[in-house]
C-alpha cells in the first residue's frame, strides 16, 4: 500500500450514519444530511468513501463542488449538478441549451462553466424543476456538495426548494461544509439550516486512529511514541498527517518520528486558504507574534474586531494547525510567513513592533520585529535595539546582538555614539571572529589615543593593536593612560598594561636594553591587590610557591571570561603550567573550555585550546599537545589569530618534533605568519620550535641563528621572561651539536645562574645540558638532580630522556646492572607520552635470574621503607641524599640499608642494582618517587 493513498480511518460510525440515511431514502423518504468538521477533516474523502459504496446498488447520484470564486455566478453549482446529469443523456427533452447557450465559438461548454459577464438565464425554480425530473420511478437520487457553505445563494435556494418538494421522494442531498458559513448570511442559508437534516460531525482522528493509519502504511504497528508525534503535530488532520508520510516517504522506506518538508508546507498553505481573508490574516499575526501571540491582541495587526480573531483561532484550531494560539509545528508558521509578500510581511512586523512596545513587552520581543521590519523608529528605537543587543550578548547570541547594533550604527547620526556603537559591535564579533571586529576599531585608532573614547572602549581598541602586533603603538596609548582618572578607569589600565609586558612580553617604549647586556625587568602597573592581575603578578614576579599557584586557581574559578580578560586568563593558566604546578593549570583550563564551547565562544575555545595543548606539552604528552594545538588552530582562520597564531603553532611544531613527525612539522613552517608576531613573545616561542626542528633535522647552523635571536628579542623585551624560555640552554644544546662543547656549557652555566627563581623544568634542562659536557661520574650526579627536578616539574617525556641520558653514563662507567635498571624507568616514562624508548632495546631485556630468585608473585622481600631506600640507593644516591629526599635521619636510612643487604644477601651498593632486577623491586619505588616528588 502506497504512503500517498488515502483511506477512510476512525470514520465507520459516520460511514454507517450515510448508509442508514440512502437506506431511508430508498423507502421513498427525502433527507437532508450535512457533514460537519474542521478544514482537512476528511470531509471530502468521506464523501467519496460514501458514494463508491453506492456503485452497486442503482441509485442516481450527481456530485458537485462549490467554489468561493463562482459565489457571484448564479446557478453555478446546479450548472455542474446538471451537467452531470446532461453526461448521462437524462435529460434530452428538457430545455436545457436555452439554459446554457454555446460558447461564442460555436463549441459545446465544460459542465458548470460561466464566464463572469454571462447572464443567468436558468432560475432557482426551473433548476428544482429539472432536478426533480431526475428522480426516475424506483431508482433514487443522491445529491452530494462538497464545500457547500461557498454555493451561490440561487444554487442554495434552488436546494432548498428541492428538499420541500422532496420529503416523500427518493431523494438524499448531502453537503459537507466546514461548519461555518460566514458573517453574511442570507435567508436561503438559513432556510437551509432549518431544513429537518441529520448532522454528521467528524472530529480529528484519536490517537488510536492515527496508529491505525500509520499501521496501515507501514505494514506493521508503530511504537506509541512516533503515534503519539505525529497526533500532536497534526491534531488528528488526515490531510496533514498524508503530507508528513509523504515527506518522510524520501527519507527511506521506515517510518520514524514526522519530519515536515514540502508536502506538508503545501498542506499548511492548502488549509490556511480554504478559509476567508479574517482567518489568512489572523495565521500571519500569529506566526510571526510567536510565543507573544498568548499575551498580545491579535485582532489590532490583523485588522479585525476581537470577535473575529476569536472565530478564526477556532477554525484554525480545528484545521489542526493550531494548539490554542500557538502553531502545532514551527514549519507550520515559518511557511506561514514565507507565504506574504515581502512587502506585506515587514509591514506586519512593523504593526507587531509599535503594539509590542505600547503594551512594555520586553526589549528583546520588540527588537525581534524591528529588525524583521527593518525599522529603527525615531523616538525609541535605538534604545529599545541597544538594550536588546546587550541580552542578547549575555545569552551568548553574538549573530543577534551585531544586527542590532548595526541597525542603530546605520541610523545614528552622533559621532560619539557611532563610536561607542562601533566599539560595542566589535566587542560582540570578537567572541567569534576577532577578523570581523577590525573593520570598527581600526578607524579609531586615533580617537583612542586623543583620549575620545570611554576607558573600556580604549581598552578594547588597545586590545586590538596588540592582538594585531601593533605593540609599540599600544605601549605609547598605555603610557599616556597611566594616570587614570577614577579607580576603576586605573584598574582597566592596569590589566591591559600587564597583559601586554607578560602576555605578549613587550616592554615600555624606551626601556629596552643593548643587546649585549642585562635590562632590569620592568615594572607593570599594578592592579587591585585582590583582582587577578594582581595574583597573577605574584606567581610570575617572584618565587613561585603553592600558596601563589593555588591564589590564581582560586581567582579563576570564580573569573567570567569577557571581552577585557581573556588574555589575562590564558596568561594566568600558562604561569600555573611554567611554576610547576602543569596539573592545576589542566584542570582549571580545562574548566574555561567546557565552558566556553558551552557558551559558542570560538575564539575563546581557540585560544584556551592552544593554552591546553602548550600545558600538554609541558607534561610530557607529546600526542595530546599536538592534537590539541592543530584542533586550536583549525577554530579560527589566520587573520582571527594575529600574532597569537604563534603559540598554537610553535606548540604543534614542538610536538611533531619530539614525536619524529617531522614532514608533519616542516609543512606547519611552511604556513604564513604576521610580520609583527616576531616582536611577541608568540615568536620567539615560535623561532625556539624551529630551531629544535632544525636540530632534529640535522640542521645545527640553522638552529642557532634561530636561538640567537631568541636571545636578542628576549633582551629587547621583557627579560624576566627569560626564567620561563630558557633560550641560553637552547644555545648550549645547538653549540653541542656542531661540536663546541666548551661553548656549550657556557651558556647552560649561564642559565643556572640566572636570579628570579626559574622553574623546575627550565633549570632541569641546563642541568642535563652540563652532565653532556661532564664526565662520567660528574655526568650521573647532575643528571640524578636533573631527575629530581624532572620529576616536581611533571614532564614525563623530558624524564624519559633524562634517566635515557643516566642509563647511557652508568653503562659508560661499566655499570651495567644500574644500566639496566634506570633504561627500564626511561622505557616506562617513554610508554606513558606514547613515544618510542629512548633507550637500546638490549638494557630492557631480563637478566638471567637464579633459581633460588623468589618468583614475582611470591611474597615481598622488602618492606616499603625498605623498598624506597634500596631503589635509590641502587641509582647512585648517597645515604645524606636519601635522608634528605625521605625526610629521615641518615641513621634510619643505614638501619633500613643493613636490613637490606642481609635480605638480598650482598655485600656493599654496588651489588644492589642487579638485585633489584632479579627481584623485581624497583616497580615500588617508582610508583613512590612519582608519587612522593609530585606532593613536594
Amino acid at each position: 500500500m502506497g504512503r500517498g493513498t488515502m483511506h477512510i480511518f476512525g470514520r465507520s460510525r459516520e460511514l454507517r450514519y450515510l448508509a442508514e440515511a440512502f437506506t431511508d431514502c430508498a423507502r421513498g423518504n427525502g433527507r437532508l444530511v450535512i457533514i460537519t468538521g474542521g478544514p482537512g477533516s476528511g470531509k471530502t474523502q468521506l464523501m467519496h468513501e460514501f458514494l463508491a459504496t453506492l456503485n452497486s446498488a442503482d441509485a442516481r447520484i450527481l456530485a458537485g463542488t462549490a467554489c468561493a470564486a463562482e459565489r457571484r455566478q448564479p446557478m453555478s453549482l446546479v450548472g455542474q449538478l446538471l451537467g452531470n446529469a446532461e453526461a448521462e443523456n437524462a435529460l434530452a427533452h428538457h430545455a436545457l441549451p436555452a439554459a446554457r447557450p454555446p460558447a461564442a465559438d460555436g463549441r459545446p461548454r465544460e459542465p458548470g462553466s460561466r464566464t463572469p459577464s454571462e447572464p443567468s438565464v436558468l432560475r432557482p425554480a426551473e433548476g428544482t424543476e429539472a432536478l426533480l425530473s431526475l428522480v426516475p420511478g424506483e431508482r433514487p437520487l443522491v445529491i452530494a456538495v462538497d464545500d457547500a457553505h461557498a454555493m451561490d445563494a440561487e444554487s442554495l435556494t434552488t436546494l432548498i426548494h428541492l428538499l420541500r418538494r422532496s420529503r416523500s421522494r427518493r431523494v438524499l442531498v448531502v453537503c459537507a461544509t466546514s461548519g461555518h458559513f460566514g458573517a453574511a448570511r442570507s435567508d436561503a442559508h438559513t432556510e437551509l439550516l432549518r431544513q429537518p437534516h441529520q448532522r454528521v460531525r467528524l472530529a480529528p482522528l484519536s490517537e488510536a486512529s492515527v496508529g491505525e493509519l500509520l499501521a496501515a502504511q507501514a505494514g506493521r504497528a508503530l511504537p506509541d511514541l512516533v503515534c503519539g508525534a505525529y497526533h500532536r503535530a497534526t491534531a488528528g488532520s488526515p490531510l496533514l498527517i498524508h503530507a508528513l508520510l509523504d515527506d518522510s516517504a524520501g527519507l527511506g522506506p521506515e517510518i520514524g518520528p514526522p519530519v515536515a518538508g514540502a508536502a506538508y508546507r503545501q498542506a499548511v498553505l492548502s488549509l490556511l486558504h480554504r478559509g476567508g481573508a479574517a482567518q489568512v490574516r489572523v495565521a500571519r499575526v500569529l506566526a510571526a507574534l510567536g510565543t507573544l501571540a498568548q499575551t498580545v491582541s491579535v485582532a489590532e495587526p490583523a485588522g479585525i474586531t476581537p470577535a473575529g480573531a476569536q472565530e478564526a483561532v477556532a477554525v484554525l484550531n480545528s484545521s489542526g494547525l493550531l494548539d490554542g494560539h500557538a502553531f502545532r509545528h514551527p514549519t507550520a508558521a515559518a511557511a506561514v510567513l514565507e507565504d506574504m509578500d515581502p512587502t506585506a510581511r515587514t509591514e506586519l512586523h512593523g504593526r507587531i513592533a509599535h503594539l509590542l512596545y505600547r503594551s512594555g513587552a520586553p526589549a528583546v520581543e520588540v527588537a525581534r520585529h524591528l529588525h524583521a521590519a527593518g525599522l529603527v523608529p525615531a523616538r525609541w528605537g535605538a534604545s529599545v535595539l541597544r538594550a536588546a543587543a546587550e541580552q542578547a550578548l549575555a545569552a551568548d547570541d553574538v549573530e543577534r546582538c551585531t544586527d542590532y547594533l548595526g541597525m542603530v550604527l546605520r541610523v545614528c547620526a552622533d559621532e560619539g555614539e557611532r563610536h561607542a556603537l562601533s566599539v560595542a559591535l566589535a566587542r560582540a564579533q570578537w567572541r567569534t571572529n576577532p577578523a570581523a571586529a577590525g573593520p570598527h576599531l581600526e578607524p579609531l585608532r586615533d580617537v583612542a589615543l586623543d583620549g575620545g573614547l570611554s576607558m573600556r572602549d580604549t581598552a578594547t581598541v588597545l586590545r586590538y593593536l596588540l592582538w594585531r602586533g601593533d605593540t609599540e603603538l599600544a605601549a605609547k596609548a598605555v603610557a599616556t593612560l597611566v594616570h587614570a582618572q577614577s579607580s576603576a578607569d586605573a584598574q582597566i589600565v592596569a590589566e591591559v598594561e600587564f597583559v601586554r609586558q607578560w602576555f605578549y612580553g613587550v616592554a615600555l617604549p624606551g626601556k629596552a636594553a643593548p643587546a649585549a647586556g642585562p635590562v632590569p625587568r620592568p615594572r607593570p602597573v599594578r592592579a587591585d591587590g585582590g583582582g587577578l592581575a594582581a595574583r597573577v603578578a605574584a606567581l610570575v614576579g617572584g618565587e613561585a610557591t603553592d600558596e601563589s599557584a593555588a591564589a590564581v586557581a582560586q581567582a579563576l574559578q570564580g573569573h567570567q571570561l569577557d571581552h577585557l580578560n581573556l588574555e589575562l586568563v590564558a596568561m594566568s593558566l600558562l604561569a600555573i603550567a611554567h611554576a610547576d604546578r602543569p596539573a592545576i593549570a589542566a584542570e582549571a583550563c580545562d574548566g574555561l573550555l567546557e565552558c566556553a564551547a558551552e557558551r559558542g565562544a570560538t575564539t575563546w575555545q581557540a585560544l584556551l585550546g592552544s593554552v591546553r595543548a602548550e600545558i600538554a606539552l609541558l607534561q610530557g604528552d607529546v600526542t595530546a599537545a599536538s592534537r590539541g594545538a592543530l584542533d586550536a588552530l583549525g577554530i579560527l582562520g589566520a587573520q582571527s589569530w594575529g600574532v597569537l597564531i604563534g603559540l598554537p603553532l610553535s606548540t604543534a611544531i614542538s610536538a611533531h618534533t619530539s614525536t619524529g613527525s617531522h614532514a608533519e612539522a616542516e609543512e606547519l613552517l611552511r604556513r604564513d605568519v604576521p610580520e609583527p608576531m616576531f616582536r611577541t613573545v608568540f615568536g620567539i616561542q615560535y623561532l625556539r620550535a624551529r630551531g629544535h626542528h632544525y636540530l632534529a633535522t640535522d640542521r645545527p647552523f640553522a638552529a642557532l641563528g634561530d636561538f640567537e635571536t631568541c636571545g636578542r628579542l628576549l633582551r629587547e623585551g621583557n627579560p624576566s621572561l627569560q626564567k620561563g624560555i630558557p633560550w641560553r640552554s637552547d644555545l648550549a644544546l645547538a653549540n653541542l651539536r656542531i661540536g663546541k662543547a666548551r661553548t656549550a656549557r657556557e651558556w647552560a652555566e649561564e642559565q643556572l645562574r640566572l636570579p628570579g627563581g626559574h622553574s623546575s623544568r627550565a633549570r632541569a634542562t641546563a642541568l642535563r645540558l652540563l652532565a653532556a659536557t661532564s664526565k662520567p661520574h660528574r655526568r650521573a650526579s647532575l643528571l640524578r638532580e636533573t631527575i629530581d627536578l624532572l620529576k616536581t616539574s611533571g614532564d614525563r617525556y623530558a624524564l624519559a630522556q633524562a634517566y635515557a641520558d643516566l642509563s647511557a653514563a652508568h653503562y659508560e662507567l661499566g655499570e651495567y646492572a644500574r644500566a639496566r635498571l634506570v633504561a627500564r624507568r626511561a622505557a616506562r616514562e617513554a610508554e606513558a607520552c606514547r613515544i618510542e624508548s629512548p633507550v637500546d632495546a638490549h638494557l630492557l631485556e631480563d637478566p638471567v635470574r637464579p633459581e633460588a630468585a623468589e618468583s614475582e608473585d611470591g611474597p615481598a622481600i622488602l618492606s616499603d621503607a625498605e623498598c624506597r631506600v634500596a631503589g635509590l640507593a641502587a641509582l647512585g644516591y648517597t645515604n645524606r641524599e636519601i635522608s634528605a629526599r625521605l625526610h629521615v635521619t641518615i641513621s634510619t636510612v643505614e638501619q633500613h640499608l643493613t636490613r637490606v643487604y642481609r635480605k638480598l644477601q650482598v655485600a656493599s651498593r654496588a651489588e644492589l642494582p642487579s638485585k633489584m632486577l632479579e627481584h623485581r623491586i624497583p616497580k615500588l619505588s617508582d610508583r613512590w618517587a612519582g608519587t612522593h616528588t609530585s606532593a613536594g
